[in-house]
């Protein structure tokens, strides 16, 4: 399993607020099947929610629940799950 580097150069990256497409990466993983089963159903009975939106909302979840202290990560979870498009 490979470390994701959060830095560039010897200086750490860190966002000034909002995200522009400078600040999105993309990143290719394998999941099993009964997660990408019950995505899949979440989404088909939730259709203002996708796929991105979907795993955003997780992963910004699990790092606060784990202690990631970040304004952005919050606005992230926050908007993800409470945003206009959440119901």
């Amino acid at each position: 399993m490979k470390n994701i580097d959060f830095t560039e150069g010897n200086r750490t990256i860190q966002s000034s607020g909002g995200l522009d497409s400078e600040d999105v990466i993309s990143f290719q993983t394998s999941i099993p099947k009964p997660i990408q089963e019950a995505m899949k159903v979440y989404i088909e009975k939730h259709p203002n929610w996708d796929q991105y939106r979907l795993l955003q909302a997780a992963l910004a979840g699990f790092l606060i629940q784990n202690g990631i202290s970040s304004r952005l990560i919050t606005r992230l979870y926050i908007g993800n799950m409470f945003g206009s498009h959440s119901f």
